[in-house]
Protein backbone atom coordinates (compact mmCIF):
# COMPACT_ATOMS: atom_id res chain seq x y z
CA UNK A 1 0.00 0.00 0.00
CA UNK A 2 2.63 2.68 0.98
CA UNK A 3 3.85 1.64 -2.54
CA UNK A 4 0.73 2.26 -4.40
CA UNK A 5 0.32 5.94 -2.20
CA UNK A 6 3.80 6.60 -0.84
CA UNK A 7 3.29 8.22 3.05
CA UNK A 8 6.08 11.04 2.33
CA UNK A 9 3.17 12.06 -0.50
CA UNK A 10 0.97 13.23 2.62
CA UNK A 11 -0.24 16.67 3.49
CA UNK A 12 1.80 17.98 6.83
CA UNK A 13 -1.13 18.04 8.95
CA UNK A 14 -2.50 14.61 7.39
CA UNK A 15 -2.24 11.17 9.32
CA UNK A 16 -2.18 8.26 6.64
CA UNK A 17 -0.98 4.90 7.58
CA UNK A 18 -1.50 1.96 9.70
CA UNK A 19 -3.92 2.78 12.52
CA UNK A 20 -4.40 -0.78 14.57
CA UNK A 21 -3.13 -4.31 13.72
CA UNK A 22 -0.31 -6.27 13.80
CA UNK A 23 2.05 -5.02 10.76
CA UNK A 24 3.20 -9.12 10.83
CA UNK A 25 -0.47 -10.85 10.66
CA UNK A 26 -1.04 -12.74 7.42
CA UNK A 27 -3.49 -10.94 5.19
CA UNK A 28 -6.15 -12.56 3.27
CA UNK A 29 -9.04 -10.57 2.62
CA UNK A 30 -9.13 -6.77 2.46
CA UNK A 31 -11.90 -4.37 2.81
CA UNK A 32 -11.97 -0.69 1.13
CA UNK A 33 -14.39 2.30 2.38
CA UNK A 34 -14.33 5.65 2.20
CA UNK A 35 -14.80 6.07 6.14
CA UNK A 36 -14.20 3.77 9.25
CA UNK A 37 -18.02 3.89 10.81
CA UNK A 38 -19.73 1.68 12.83
CA UNK A 39 -21.17 0.43 9.36
CA UNK A 40 -18.06 -0.36 7.79
CA UNK A 41 -16.31 -1.46 10.85
CA UNK A 42 -19.12 -4.23 11.44
CA UNK A 43 -19.38 -5.17 7.53
CA UNK A 44 -15.50 -5.84 7.72
CA UNK A 45 -15.55 -7.79 10.95
CA UNK A 46 -18.94 -9.48 10.03
CA UNK A 47 -17.07 -10.46 6.34
CA UNK A 48 -13.81 -11.95 7.58
CA UNK A 49 -11.47 -8.86 6.27
CA UNK A 50 -8.18 -9.23 7.83
CA UNK A 51 -7.65 -5.08 6.75
CA UNK A 52 -10.41 -1.95 6.32
CA UNK A 53 -8.27 0.24 4.23
CA UNK A 54 -10.50 3.44 4.39
CA UNK A 55 -9.53 7.05 2.94
CA UNK A 56 -10.13 8.79 5.88
CA UNK A 57 -7.67 8.62 8.86
CA UNK A 58 -10.06 7.70 12.04
CA UNK A 59 -7.59 9.23 14.15
CA UNK A 60 -6.60 12.39 12.15
CA UNK A 61 -6.60 14.82 14.98
CA UNK A 62 -5.20 13.46 18.65
CA UNK A 63 -7.35 12.02 21.27
CA UNK A 64 -6.94 11.43 24.92
CA UNK A 65 -8.46 8.30 25.14
CA UNK A 66 -9.67 5.36 23.50
CA UNK A 67 -12.25 3.90 25.87
CA UNK A 68 -15.30 2.02 24.47
CA UNK A 69 -17.52 4.36 25.74
CA UNK A 70 -16.28 6.72 22.86
CA UNK A 71 -17.27 6.41 19.17
CA UNK A 72 -13.66 5.91 17.85
CA UNK A 73 -12.40 3.61 20.57
CA UNK A 74 -15.57 1.71 20.04
CA UNK A 75 -14.67 1.41 16.66
CA UNK A 76 -11.04 0.29 17.20
CA UNK A 77 -12.18 -2.17 19.96
CA UNK A 78 -14.43 -3.72 17.82
CA UNK A 79 -11.67 -4.20 15.21
CA UNK A 80 -9.22 -5.28 17.09
CA UNK A 81 -11.21 -8.21 18.45
CA UNK A 82 -12.12 -9.28 15.77
CA UNK A 83 -8.77 -9.67 14.41
CA UNK A 84 -9.03 -6.48 11.68
CA UNK A 85 -6.69 -4.17 11.01
CA UNK A 86 -7.07 -0.86 9.87
CA UNK A 87 -5.12 1.43 7.23
CA UNK A 88 -5.76 4.97 6.22
CA UNK A 89 -4.69 6.26 2.62
CA UNK A 90 -5.87 9.69 2.43
CA UNK A 91 -4.13 12.75 0.96
CA UNK A 92 -0.98 11.03 0.07
CA UNK A 93 -3.63 8.58 -2.12
CA UNK A 94 -5.11 12.15 -3.34
CA UNK A 95 -1.80 13.13 -4.78
CA UNK A 96 -0.68 10.33 -7.09
CA UNK A 97 -0.88 10.05 -10.96
CA UNK A 98 -4.37 7.43 -10.32
CA UNK A 99 -5.60 9.77 -7.22
CA UNK A 100 -8.87 10.45 -6.26
CA UNK A 101 -9.26 13.68 -8.86
CA UNK A 102 -7.64 11.74 -11.48
CA UNK A 103 -10.45 9.46 -10.84
CA UNK A 104 -13.19 12.06 -11.23
CA UNK A 105 -11.31 13.80 -14.40
CA UNK A 106 -11.18 9.92 -15.79
CA UNK A 107 -14.71 9.54 -15.76
CA UNK A 108 -15.92 12.97 -16.74
CA UNK A 109 -13.56 11.99 -20.08
CA UNK A 110 -10.78 14.88 -19.19
CA UNK A 111 -8.39 15.08 -21.97
CA UNK A 112 -4.94 16.09 -20.51
CA UNK A 113 -5.97 16.29 -17.00
CA UNK A 114 -3.02 18.34 -14.56
CA UNK A 115 -2.82 18.50 -11.37
CA UNK A 116 -3.73 22.04 -10.26
CA UNK A 117 -1.12 22.21 -7.32
CA UNK A 118 1.85 20.25 -7.61
CA UNK A 119 3.50 18.26 -5.34
CA UNK A 120 7.46 17.63 -4.06
CA UNK A 121 6.52 14.05 -4.48
CA UNK A 122 4.73 14.35 -7.91
CA UNK A 123 1.47 14.52 -9.24
CA UNK A 124 -0.62 17.13 -7.13
CA UNK A 125 -3.77 18.06 -5.63
CA UNK A 126 -7.15 18.17 -8.03
CA UNK A 127 -6.58 18.07 -11.63
CA UNK A 128 -7.46 20.33 -14.65
CA UNK A 129 -8.49 19.68 -18.47
CA UNK A 130 -10.71 20.33 -21.15
CA UNK A 131 -14.05 18.15 -21.79
CA UNK A 132 -13.98 16.31 -25.35
CA UNK A 133 -16.99 18.26 -26.51
CA UNK A 134 -17.77 21.54 -25.15
CA UNK A 135 -21.19 21.61 -23.31
CA UNK A 136 -23.57 23.47 -21.15
CA UNK A 137 -23.12 24.09 -17.19
CA UNK A 138 -26.70 21.97 -16.33
CA UNK A 139 -25.63 19.45 -18.83
CA UNK A 140 -22.40 18.67 -17.04
CA UNK A 141 -23.84 18.88 -13.41
CA UNK A 142 -26.41 16.37 -15.01
CA UNK A 143 -23.37 14.45 -16.13
CA UNK A 144 -21.58 14.41 -12.90
CA UNK A 145 -24.87 13.41 -10.95
CA UNK A 146 -24.96 10.33 -13.07
CA UNK A 147 -21.28 9.40 -12.30
CA UNK A 148 -21.53 9.73 -8.70
CA UNK A 149 -23.77 7.34 -6.42
CA UNK A 150 -26.94 8.69 -5.26
CA UNK A 151 -26.56 10.91 -1.68
CA UNK A 152 -29.61 12.73 0.15
CA UNK A 153 -27.46 16.21 -1.14
CA UNK A 154 -27.67 15.32 -4.89
CA UNK A 155 -25.35 17.60 -6.56
CA UNK A 156 -25.70 21.83 -6.12
CA UNK A 157 -24.41 24.21 -8.78
CA UNK A 158 -23.74 27.77 -9.20
CA UNK A 159 -24.13 29.52 -12.39
CA UNK A 160 -26.49 29.39 -15.46
CA UNK A 161 -27.54 26.19 -16.47
CA UNK A 162 -26.90 27.46 -20.57
CA UNK A 163 -23.08 28.57 -19.76
CA UNK A 164 -20.65 26.91 -21.78
CA UNK A 165 -18.25 24.98 -20.75
CA UNK A 166 -15.10 23.36 -21.65
CA UNK A 167 -11.99 23.67 -19.31
CA UNK A 168 -13.12 21.90 -16.37
CA UNK A 169 -10.99 21.94 -12.70
CA UNK A 170 -11.98 19.63 -10.04
CA UNK A 171 -10.75 18.46 -6.80
CA UNK A 172 -12.10 15.14 -4.82
CA UNK A 173 -13.11 15.65 -1.69
CA UNK A 174 -12.96 19.37 0.48
CA UNK A 175 -11.76 21.51 -2.19
CA UNK A 176 -12.79 25.51 -1.37
CA UNK A 177 -8.72 26.00 -0.57
CA UNK A 178 -8.23 25.75 -4.09
CA UNK A 179 -10.93 28.40 -5.19
CA UNK A 180 -7.91 30.88 -5.61
CA UNK A 181 -5.65 28.79 -7.66
CA UNK A 182 -4.35 30.27 -11.55
CA UNK A 183 -5.89 26.89 -12.39
CA UNK A 184 -9.26 26.98 -11.15
CA UNK A 185 -9.74 30.99 -11.65
CA UNK A 186 -9.25 30.16 -15.31
CA UNK A 187 -11.45 26.92 -15.56
CA UNK A 188 -15.24 27.51 -16.68
CA UNK A 189 -16.37 25.20 -13.95
CA UNK A 190 -15.27 23.96 -10.79
CA UNK A 191 -16.50 20.54 -9.38
CA UNK A 192 -15.51 20.06 -5.98
CA UNK A 193 -16.99 19.18 -2.12
CA UNK A 194 -17.89 21.02 1.14
CA UNK A 195 -17.99 24.45 -0.85
CA UNK A 196 -18.96 26.72 2.35
CA UNK A 197 -21.56 29.70 2.24
CA UNK A 198 -18.25 32.31 2.14
CA UNK A 199 -15.82 30.98 -0.07
CA UNK A 200 -18.53 30.03 -2.39
CA UNK A 201 -19.99 33.43 -2.32
CA UNK A 202 -16.79 35.50 -2.50
CA UNK A 203 -16.07 33.22 -5.87
CA UNK A 204 -18.87 34.13 -7.41
CA UNK A 205 -18.60 37.83 -6.79
CA UNK A 206 -14.83 37.57 -7.72
CA UNK A 207 -16.23 35.81 -11.08
CA UNK A 208 -18.84 38.70 -11.86
CA UNK A 209 -15.77 41.27 -11.75
CA UNK A 210 -12.24 39.50 -12.68
CA UNK A 211 -13.75 36.27 -14.21
CA UNK A 212 -13.71 32.83 -12.58
CA UNK A 213 -15.76 29.59 -13.24
CA UNK A 214 -19.37 28.56 -12.15
CA UNK A 215 -19.35 25.71 -8.86
CA UNK A 216 -20.50 22.33 -8.91
CA UNK A 217 -21.07 21.06 -5.38
CA UNK A 218 -21.07 17.15 -4.68
CA UNK A 219 -20.74 15.23 -2.03
CA UNK A 220 -18.00 14.63 0.10
CA UNK A 221 -18.25 10.79 0.70
CA UNK A 222 -19.44 10.22 -3.35
CA UNK A 223 -16.95 12.47 -4.98
CA UNK A 224 -14.22 10.12 -3.26
CA UNK A 225 -15.83 6.84 -3.53
CA UNK A 226 -15.45 6.51 -6.84
CA UNK A 227 -11.38 6.23 -5.94
CA UNK A 228 -12.05 2.66 -4.62
CA UNK A 229 -12.48 0.61 -7.40
CA UNK A 230 -9.33 1.65 -8.53
CA UNK A 231 -7.29 1.42 -5.63
CA UNK A 232 -9.32 -2.54 -5.06
CA UNK A 233 -7.35 -2.87 -9.15
CA UNK A 234 -3.91 -2.18 -8.51
CA UNK A 235 -4.28 -4.58 -4.64
CA UNK A 236 -5.11 -7.12 -6.71
CA UNK A 237 -2.75 -6.51 -9.32
CA UNK A 238 0.03 -5.93 -6.52
CA UNK A 239 -1.43 -8.75 -4.15
CA UNK A 240 -2.33 -12.18 -6.16
CA UNK A 241 -4.18 -14.37 -3.82
CA UNK A 242 -5.44 -11.78 -1.68
CA UNK A 243 -9.12 -10.88 -2.05
CA UNK A 244 -10.11 -7.07 -2.42
CA UNK A 245 -13.43 -5.96 -2.02
CA UNK A 246 -15.45 -2.14 -1.98
CA UNK A 247 -17.98 -1.69 0.17
CA UNK A 248 -20.72 -0.55 -0.96
CA UNK A 249 -22.72 0.87 1.89
CA UNK A 250 -22.79 4.52 2.02
CA UNK A 251 -21.04 6.68 4.28
CA UNK A 252 -21.98 9.84 3.35
CA UNK A 253 -23.69 11.25 6.94
CA UNK A 254 -27.04 12.97 5.23
CA UNK A 255 -29.91 10.76 5.19
CA UNK A 256 -32.91 13.33 3.39
CA UNK A 257 -33.44 17.11 3.25
CA UNK A 258 -36.67 18.79 2.68
CA UNK A 259 -37.47 20.59 -0.29
CA UNK A 260 -38.75 23.81 0.36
Amino acid sequence: MEGLWPLEGAQEWDAPGLVSGDPSAEITRILLAVDAVAETVAEAVQTGSDLLLVHHPLLLRGVTTVAESTAKGSLLARLIRGGCALYAAHTNADVVETGTSARLAELLGLTSPMPIVENSVGGGLGRVGTLAEPTTLGELARRVASILPATAGGVRVAGPYEHAVSTVSLCGGAGDSLLGEPAVRGSDVYITSDLRHHPASEARESARVAGGPSLIDVSHWASEWLWLDTAAQQLRHELPGVEVVVSELRTDPWDFIVVQ
